[in-house]
């Protein structure tokens, strides 16, 4: 009976290591802390988190999984990146609903909640005003990481987070050079005010505008970068 009992006792508390590190990544992976491309060397992991490999190798393979990473040949781990197809297409879902989670966010959304929506864009941009990329990429994702929780949908959260899962590194490799610009007032802003006025389509109609406004140096980038990869290559 002793045996039995202990046996599980010892996977529980592997599980809780591996979760541990897995949402440390996906985390790192989420506030854009890795580049595309960057790779994922086991041993090195596990000494900066000490930990044994085990766990590290079993949360690079759940986010393999989830497709915030890619396994190469050899077995090579590395960040997953996204053609402008694909953005393009992810982007579009999340308009869909991101817009939606904003709407029913407005009316479950307190005061305090949306004064902590404030802080995150006034961290965005002063980030952005000291050129401090990383911290202007964590601040943008706290601010509609915290909008969707607000909205109080868990699957909803889940899928959306799945698209950020590779969203985020995208925008530590491109960030410098396609920060987001907005023809007129800053559309988190325009979130703000909406949901102070409890206005469920205007906080929709905000969000959407700000995916399309902000990431449209994005898109610009992501085109030059295809063009350049269709070029055919000079012989050496």
């Amino acid at each position: 009976m002793l045996e039995r009992d202990s046996a599980p006792l010892g996977t529980v508390v592997r599980h809780n290591l591996t979760q541990r590190v897995y949402s440390r990544l996906r985390t790192a992976l989420l506030e854009g802390q890795f580049e595309p491309g960057h790779r994922f060397k086991i041993r090195a992991l596990a000494e900066s988190m000490g930990v044994s490999e085990t766990p590290i190798r079993e949360a690079l393979m759940q986010l393999v999984r989830e497709r915030g990473l890619e396994m190469q040949a050899a077995r090579s781990i590395t960040v997953a990146g996204l053609t402008l197809e694909q953005y393009l297409e992810l982007r579009e879902i999340r308009i869909l609903l991101e817009g939606l989670a904003g709407e029913r966010a407005t009316a479950r959304i307190t005061d305090h909640e949306i004064g902590q929506l404030e802080r995150h864009h006034t961290a965005l941009i002063a980030a952005e005003q000291s050129s401090s990329w990383r911290e202007a990429i964590r601040a943008n994702w706290q601010f509609h990481s915290s909008l969707f929780q607000a909205a109080q949908m868990p699957e909803l959260q889940a899928i959306l987070e799945g698209i950020w899962l590779r969203n985020g590194p995208l925008m530590n490799a491109l960030y410098p050079d396609a920060r987001p610009t907005y023809p007129g007032r800053h559309q988190h802003l325009n979130v703000l005010d909406a949901l102070r006025r409890r206005d469920g389509a205007d906080v929709r109609k905000a969000v959407q505008a700000d995916l399309m406004e902000g990431g449209a140096g994005l898109v610009a980038q992501l085109g030059h970068r295809a063009e350049a990869d269709a070029r055919p290559k000079a012989s050496a």
